[in-house]
Order: structure tokens, then sequence, then C-alpha cells
């Protein structure tokens, strides 16, 4: 890497003498130098992890490393989208993230969506930093999503499982609360599972409910002091409690979530976004595929985007299997679902279609 006339440094893309001498007809040769053998590990992974994953994902380019320099040659399209990629690597690095084969996944995610947005200021987005842990968007929607919780009051983020669409704004209720920006937290779940069946489990109220509020719990012990928690609950700081508990209530001052709102009906839907207080603002997440009502029940996230389209200060931002963030299978797994469920609709449809043409004969 060089010195530019501005004093930044950027990727030297000089050509390594005599490492790939064949200069052939759409065939491109870089070669990057680094400063030294520690700037080169920490972009290249530790045992040359990184590396090794950027080979997976271009197959078609060659790499060499010799000393502190790593040449590259391949398809004259494939070569200059490695040379940006490390480049954005380099950023990453000099901001303190280690580069690991999910970090460059990320990136290369990033890449490929053509945003108009620098990758590495989506990936050093921080939004909460909590016992040496930075919670911090990690996909361009994920962003997005972060960058809208901050622009409107009402805001709704639907997506699969492993998308963030939760745990990222349980992180921006704790920075809003840290920041005194609102006096409280409420996050609240529908007991859908439970239903009217709530009287024959065993235990007391608060033993039956707990089990459905457990994942905001977890969430926040992540991001606050465990020890913090119970006194800031004792004093009404933050709150946990099933849906039914908002009946009734005005939410002033208060950041509130809505989580697993695929679960609500159109009513409870209602009921909950009513309850919206001055100085408050309101996440609802959600999976429009993983509905548990009744059968003959409707949900109330899949019908409100329709009931609230255009109006101001309420976003919808759409979250997807590209944007899953925990183990890589749960990408493929939600991926597979998808397109298992289209071609069940498809079968159903052209089911219907052709007992219309029968009827019609």
């Amino acid at each position: 890497m060089t010195e530019s006339a501005n004093g930044k440094r950027r990727l030297n893309t000089e050509r390594a003498a005599g490492e790939f001498p064949h200069s052939l007809p759409g065939v491109r040769t870089e070669v990057v130098l680094f400063d030294n053998s520690d700037q080169m590990v920490q972009s290249l992974g530790s045992h040359d992890e990184a590396l090794r994953y950027i080979e997976e994902q271009f197959p078609s380019v060659n790499f060499h490393v010799r000393g502190n320099e790593l040449s590259m040659s391949g398809p004259a399209n494939e070569v200059p989208r490695i040379m940006r990629l490390l480049h954005e690597v380099r950023g990453l690095v000099a901001r303190g993230t280690v580069i690991s084969p999910a970090v460059l996944q990320q990136l290369v995610s990033l890449l490929r969506s053509q945003s108009l947005q620098n990758p590495v200021d989506v990936l050093t987005h921080d939004i909460l930093s909590s016992r040496g842990k930075t919670i911090r968007p990690k996909t361009l929607n994920q962003k997005n999503y972060v960058d809208a919780i901050d622009a409107n009051t009402v805001i709704f983020g639907i997506g699969p499982a492993g998308t963030g669409k939760t745990y990222l704004a349980m992180a921006k209720a704790v920075q809003a609360l840290q920041q005194k920006e609102v006096s409280r937290i409420i996050l609240t779940r529908p007991a859908v599972e439970a239903g009217e069946r709530l009287g024959f489990l065993p235990g007391t109220l608060s033993d039956k409910i707990d089990p459905y509020l457990r994942p905001l719990y977890d969430a926040l012990h992540d991001m606050m002091d465990p020890e913090a928690i119970p006194r800031l609950m004792a004093a009404g700081t933050i709150e946990v409690a099933p849906l039914a508990y908002m009946r009734g209530r005005t939410l002033n001052d208060a950041f509130i979530i809505l989580d697993e709102a695929q679960n609500t009906t159109p009513a409870q839907m209602k009921m909950f976004l009513t309850r919206l207080g001055f100085g408050s603002k309101m996440v609802v997440t959600g999976d429009v595929t993983q509905v548990d009502l009744p059968f003959d029940t409707r949900s109330g996230l899949r019908i409100v985007e329709e009931i609230l389209q255009g109006i101001e200060d309420v976003n919808f931002t759409v979250l997807d299997s590209t944007d899953v963030v925990r183990h890589r299978l749960v990408g493929d797994i939600v991926r597979a679902y998808s397109l298992w469920d289209d071609l069940q609709r498809n079968k159903v449809n052209h089911s219907v279609s052709r007992e219309k043409r029968g009827e019609n004969a």
C-alpha cells in the first residue's frame, strides 16, 4: 500500500514483475502491497482464512502470496471486484474490525448489492457497546432498518428468523434510554401459544407468561449489565409484559417494541398501535411466514401495511434471507422454505385455475 497525494492510504495496483508473465486477452493482473506482515495478517485473516474465503468466492482468479505482496490474475471483470473488496477490507482494519470469513461474507454481499452506501460505513455503524461487545448492522437492509428507526415514529421490521429485526430494535431502545431520549422501555409479545389455556399451565401467572417473553430478557442481558436489569424493572424503567397488558394504556415517553407481531389479530394490532403516546417510538417486528394463529384468524401484521400505507412517519422495512446473520445454514433454510412456499402456492393457483376451466367448460 502507498500514500496518495492527500495523505490517505490506497491500494497499490502496479503489476508484480514476472509473477504472471503471460498477458492474455481478457485477463488482468494486479498486485497488492502491504506495509508489513501485521497489516497483511489483519487483512487476510489468521492462517489466511479470509484469503481462502476470497478464493472460494472468485474461483476463476489465481492468487499468489510472496512476502508482503498479494498477486492475482484472472478475468478482467473479476479482478477489479477483488481490488475493491480489499480496499474495503483495509478500511475495516483501519477502524479496528477483525476480518473473518463472516465479515467478508457481509462485505461481499454489500458490494454485490451495488448500493450507493459505503460498505465500511454500514459495517462500522455502532449502535451500542456493552461488556466488550459492539452491536451494529451487518447488512445493507439492517442499516436501512436502523436508519428508519432513527427517522420515524412507528417502524415495522418484517423478515424471517435471524435477520436481527428484534435484536437491533432492542439495541436502539437501550441506546435511546441511555441517551435519555426516552424514560422507559416497554417490550411486549402476544402469548398466542398459550391462548385461552393459560389457566391449565402449572405455576403462577408469571410462570405461565415468562417462557413467551424469555427471548426479550435474553436480548436485554446481552446489552445491559445483568445486575442492573432487575433494578430497572422494579423501578418500571424496563417493562416486559404480554400484549394483553397493554390494553387501556397510553404509553408516553417510551420506546415500545412489539415482537412476534405476526401472531396478533387485526384488532390486537390496532389496540397496540393506538397506545402510542407523546414522545414515544414504536417498533413492530415479526415474520409473516410463521403465523401461529388459528387457521381461520387473519394476522394483523399481514394486513397492517395495506391499512397504513402512505401515512407519514410510519415506515415498513422488509428483511430477507440475505440479511440472516446467524449460522450460514439458517439463511439456506430460510431460502429453502421460501422456495417451497412459492411452489405450494403455485400448485394451489394452478389447481384452482384448472377447476375454473373445467367449470367453464
